[in-house]
């Protein structure tokens, strides 16, 4: 059995490739083939034929899932958009276009290829011209933009002319084809003509007939107590009964006359009776459960010149549809009948007043929800959007760069804020703003600063403008693992809300990129054995585009019980060791049904899953954000005191079953917390929004029977039905609600230019024993949020008079690294945590290590104490008021604020064109860029190990090698300390990245990196991974390899792999490419995933290094104090070296002065 896995997943991978690999291409006439006898086209550059649109459309990244070998190279389109994710093509492509890894048509390498844009590319070995076989292929795609639909026509009349009816209006997509546009070009609404003439039992009736009906939900379960009517007729004419039926004599069996029914907590229904006999019609109404609205389109800040036109979009789902929305300006209604608007607010000829937030508010049958705030700034006219002088930016140079003895330069190299402009036009009347601009660099200058021994270039802002925006694509990768044995889930569907988006792979990893004006990314992944609750998640992610990476825990469910459906059954909610159960679930006899309604009597296999908030370790896997929508439409945290799931199978089989009504008891003396016995309620979470929506409230029961003994137990009593969902919470609305300030920096001197955006802060709510605010009881809560450029603001329950009443843990967590706070040990100091007193010994900060410094450092224990109005020590964080979060968000770097930093010290990275991966707007077209194309990111590593005493510095120098326009010059360097091995001592091995070869942003022609690796020690090169080594050497031209102590090469344009020690990762967020690229290279595999080196595994290259005699200083100390000193001595020594490889006697030597024995 433990070798199903691997063969299922080379199943899962030939199913997609099948497509390809088993179809002869002969047979297909849709197909190009590029043979022999084609034109030729000069390498490097786009078939000029491919390039001609008419319609607007643009070209996808380039995509590469197979390698040459065996019958040839398929590069399937259901591969594609299996392994990279099916968002990634569009599902109609227009065209393909296929070059080889070397950047070459297949005509120009007469190479036979086949291509179709719904199928792919492939190329068979059998076709090729004798001796020759394909080449390893990568293909892209044109794909059409998205058409936008015009503006809505006028209404129409009403279908009836009494009564209620409908009316209908239209729109038109501008495209050619009319099916283009998402969305339907015809809306409907309700419209009421004067009351039609009344009709009653006397007037309309046929007195031997009979109207016989079932009121049901969905699922077919009955629903008692629903109010009938007949359409004309006035008022209720009956009610179902315990079974869910009724009958209505004297209805004419052939009237199809409509019947509606309604009932509490359910939407109405409305379905047409349906004759079955000459004097008698049936039918059956399905009513929905009432759904709260929620949002599926979010406003958007927009920048304006006065005199121009705003249009903002909101959009709201639920049961029944909401139709109702109010919009709002600076928290003030806008009159409806004034500015006539729906879901739509467009506003015309806007004025500086105009100016500020604007939010919407949605109604239905069972809710409200409101938006977010967008801001609309209203430029004067000729008042600049984007200032042209950069803002100052600063940047870390080599430490060779500075003056010995005065610590790390800095270098002003300025940056553009990431601002809106005003669009041209500015008066477009869709949501969308296609032609929206953004504050960015207009203009570089280049620069040079004067190192110890060198010249280092560099290219700095010099001028900001106003110039079309980088589409924003939010990124969230991660991988779904068990919570209890770290195994990865295998192939789990991967639910956007409700909707099937694709798969983890064999690791359990997964890859999303999140829609559009998407405010909380709600996921699902079930698990397809069935042994693992769904996995309902809440991902936090930076919609500016950068790329988030989370890992997921899945709770494996409980071992079934066998219950006996005639019998009552109590199962308990919480196991813990030395605890009792915090209650229990009671099913009374008969409560089992089938999914149709039949009550169901045999042997059922029940599972019981409890997430237990007594058991700390259990909040990684708790699903979902513990969010409502309360009263007044707004999202509201809840304090858990559990989660339990229930599956309900026909014991033997796969039948789902459902139960109820079911009794769930809670000891009251495990709610402790006070208020919170009386506001105890029962909820069930709603995949499709990851909120919780209200089941029932609890009761206290009281007991029959007296007291014997003073400690009995004393319960609360809820009642649920177990359903469609079957995840519930015992829950608390809390009010005591706070927001905590977080920044993240990039080290430790908690630099304001060094904060680190993209960083996933978690704060777990923990609930103290009574005097014991170290030692928490619960956890009640968590909330995590992503960095921005300035920090993160996470929600916390807090309390003004008790500040030890909550207490939080708060971590930080970058990819798979895990960043420090500041330190409290001996006791915690104001400037470095990043708060002042006396607020600071209030909150008790306190870091993990604090008590025992064996414990890991990776985050901080606080006192949630409510900031007091009026307190001048207290207004200015990090702990804020819940009305204050504009406040929290906008507080500037100088307010108090928690810390963490990341500990990867021994680590720089410079580019001579500057940009912040946590910030892709920031990306610059250059042909110096270290990244040629914002859209997507490609990160090569090189595995490097190293034999020596210590851990080495290890350098990669990286220069244009092929190209003529860059050939010689500076791309950037990248420096990172070697990891040991904890299995090898005495050896220790880096992953240093390094330019990837491949196109430049100008995408004409390729180059091929000059990459050179140095250990900054005394070493020398002892051996070359012999696939890689064979690789250059069969792709010339080949680096110089005449200093011993360094290795270059030509860096290759393949994604070659761990066999070879490279390590290639091609994702849309630089920082998710690296980090995923690095896990691998620690692992020494292409697709697993580690944080322990493995010197062993996956190298390209190994150095041996000694240490330098006693009393000489290294090279680069001597370079720093002494340039021209160091460069005799190496000239002076490397002459001896030859002089003696000459005569062929004494010690090899390297240019660093140590004799190897």
């Amino acid at each position: 059995m433990a070798s199903l896995p691997p063969l299922l997943c080379f199943c899962v991978a030939a199913v997609h490739l099948v497509g390809a690999r088993g179809t002869s291409p002969i047979e297909e006439p849709t197909e190009t083939m590029w043979g022999l006898e084609g034109s030729s086209l000069r390498p490097g550059l786009p078939s000029p034929v491919l390039e001609d649109w008419e319609e607007a459309s643009e070209w996808t990244s380039w995509f590469n899932v197979d390698h040459p070998g065996g019958d040839g190279d398929f590069e399937s389109l259901a591969a594609i958009r299996f392994y990279y994710g099916p968002a990634r093509v569009c599902q109609q492509p227009l065209a393909l276009e296929a070059r080889t890894t070397d950047w070459a048509l297949p005509s120009t390498v007469g190479e036979r290829v086949h291509l179709n844009p719904t199928r792919g590319f492939w190329c068979l070995n059998r076709e090729q011209p004798r001796g020759r076989r394909c080449s390893n292929y990568h293909v892209r795609f044109r794909c059409p933009l998205e058409a936008a639909w015009g503006v809505w026509g006028p209404w129409g009349p009403c279908s009836r002319s009494c009564g209620p009816g409908r009316r209908l209006r239209r729109r038109h997509c501008p495209s050619p084809n009319g099916d283009t546009c998402p969305g339907r070009p015809l809306e409907a609404q309700k419209c009421v003509r004067p009351r039609c003439p009344g009709c009653s039992l006397s007037v309309c009736s046929c007195p031997s007939h009979i109207l016989l009906g079932s009121v049901v939900t969905p699922s077919g379960r009955p629903l008692p107590g629903a109010r009938v009517y007949l359409r004309d007729w006035l008022g209720v004419v009956t009610t179902s009964d315990a079974h869910g039926t009724f009958r209505m004599p004297r209805v004419c069996a052939s009237s199809r006359t409509n019947v509606s029914a309604q009932m509490d907590g359910f939407s109405a229904g409305v379905a047409q009776a349906q004759a079955n006999s000459s004097t008698s019609a049936v039918v059956t109404i399905v009513l929905d459960k009432l759904e709260k609205p929620y949002l599926v389109k979010q406003p958007e800040s927009r920048v304006r010149e006065a005199g121009q036109n705003v249009t903002f979009c909101c959009k709201a789902s639920g049961n029944p549809m909401p139709k109702k929305y109010s919009w709002f300006h600076n928290g003030t209604l806008l009159e409806r009948r004034e500015h006539r608007y729906g879901a739509h607010l467009e506003l015309r000829g806007l004025r500086p007043d105009q100016a500020g937030t604007y939010h919407c508010k949605a109604w239905n049958d069972a809710g409200s929800v409101h938006s977010g705030s967008a801001r609309l700034i209203v430029l004067a006219p000729g008042q600049p959007a984007c200032d042209p002088q950069p803002r100052e930016h600063l940047i870390k140079l080599p430490d060779d760069c500075s003056q010995p003895g005065t610590g790390p330069a800095y270098l002003d190299v300025g940056l553009c804020p990431d601002t809106l402009c005003p669009s041209p036009a500015g008066s477009s009347p869709r949501c969308g703003d296609p032609g929206s601009r953004c504050c960015s660099v207009r203009r570089l200058e280049s620069r040079e600063i004067h190192c110890s021994s060198y010249v280092l270039p560099i290219k700095v802002v010099a001028e900001c403008g106003c110039q079309k925006c980088l589409p924003p694509r939010g990124l969230v990768r991660g991988r779904v693992v068990a919570a209890d044995s770290g195994e990865p889930l295998r192939f789990a569907q991967i639910l956007l809300g409700s909707k099937p988006i694709g798969f983890t792979s064999y690791q359990g990893d997964f890859t999303i990129e999140v829609p559009p004006s998407t405010q909380r990314l709600v996921v699902t992944f079930v698990e397809p054995s069935g042994n693992f609750m769904d996995t309902v998640r809440v991902l936090p992610f930076d919609p500016r585009g950068a790329g988030v990476y989370h890992e997921v825990k899945a709770m494996r469910k409980k071992d079934p019980v066998i219950l006996d459906a005639s019998q009552t059954n109590m199962l308990p909610l919480g196991e813990l060791e030395e605890e009792p159960p915090l209650g229990e679930l009671v099913f009374p006899p008969g409560a089992f049904r089938r999914a149709n309604g039949e009550p169901y009597s045999g042997a059922v296999e029940a599972r019981v899953t409890f997430v237990d908030p007594r058991d700390l370790t259990s909040a990684a896997a708790a699903p979902s954000d513990l969010r409502f929508v309360d009263g007044d439409g707004d999202l509201a945290p809840l304090r858990t005191y559990g989660m339990f799931a229930v599956d309900l199978r026909a014991a033997g089989s796969i039948e789902q079953l459902q139960a109820g009504p079911l009794a769930v008891r809670v000891a009251a003396g495990q709610i402790r917390m006070a208020g919170h016995v009386e506001a105890l309620k029962l909820w069930s979470l709603n995949p499709d929004t990851g909120l919780w929506e209200e089941e029932s409230g609890f009761q206290r029961e009281e007991s029959a029977a007296p007291r014997v003994r003073r400690e009995e137990r004393v319960f609360l009593v809820g009642n649920v039905e177990i359903r469609e969902r079957r995840l519930f919470n015992l829950d608390v609305p809390e009010r005591r609600r706070c927001f905590v300030k977080v920044r993240a920096y990039a080290n430790e001197k908690f630099a304001p230019s060094e904060q680190v955006e993209g960083v996933v802060i978690t704060l777990v709510n923990l609930e103290p024993s009574p005097g014991y605010s170290a030692n928490p009881r619960a956890w009640g809560r968590f909330d995590s949020a992503v960095t921005g450029p300035n920090g993160a603001c996470l929600p916390a329950f807090c309390d003004a008079d008790q500040p030890d009443a909550y207490t939080a843990l708060v971590t930080a967590t970058l990819g798979g690294e895990e960043l420090e706070p500041a330190p409290s040990r001996p006791r915690p100091l104001p400037a470095t945590v990043g708060v002042a007193q006396p607020y600071l010994d209030k909150l008790g900060y306190r870091r993990t290590d604090h008590d025992d410094p064996a414990l890991k450092r990776n985050g901080f224990r606080i006192n949630l104490a409510k900031p007091r109005p009026g307190d001048s020590t207290e207004v200015n964080g990090p702990v804020y008021p819940w009305r204050n979060l504009r406040e929290c968000q906008e507080a500037p770097v100088t307010a108090s604020h928690f810390r963490f930093a990341r500990m990867e010290v021994d680590k720089y990275e410079y580019n001579v064109v500057p940009f912040r991966e946590g910030a892709p707007a920031s990306w610059t077209g250059d042909l110096l860029a270290w990244w040629p194309n914002p859209q997507e990111f490609r990160a090569c590593f090189l595995k490097v190990k190293v034999q020596g005493p210590q851990e080495y510095m290890v350098r990669s120098h990286n220069v244009g090698g092929s190209h003529p326009r860059t050939q010689g010059q500076l791309y950037g360097l990248r420096d990172v300390r070697s990891v040991r091995d904890p299995q090898r001592p005495g050896t220790s091995a880096a992953c240093v990245e390094f330019k990837c070869s491949g196109m430049l942003f100008d995408q004409r022609q390729v180059d091929r990196t000059l990459v050179t690796i140095m250990p900054q020690g005394s070493c020398r090169r002892v051996a070359v991974n012999g696939l890689l080594r064979d690789y250059l050497a069969r792709h010339p031209p080949l680096a110089p390899a005449d200093d011993p102590a360094t290795f270059a090469m030509l860096a290759p344009l393949d994604p070659l792999g761990h066999n070879y020690g490279v390590y290639t990762v091609t994702d849309q967020s630089p920082r998710l490419a690296k980090e995923i690229a690095i896990g691998r290279c620690f692992d020494g595999s292409s697709d697993g995933f580690s944080r322990e080196m493995k010197a062993d595994s996956g190298t390209a290259v190994t150095f041996q290094c000694r240490e330098p005699a006693a009393g000489r200083p290294s090279l680069f100390q001597r370079l720093l104090e002494s340039p021209e000193t160091a460069l005799g001595d190496i000239r002076r020594e490397m002459s001896q070296v030859a002089q003696a490889q000459a005569r062929g006697e004494g010690p090899l030597r390297t240019r660093r002065g140590r004799a190897w024995q």
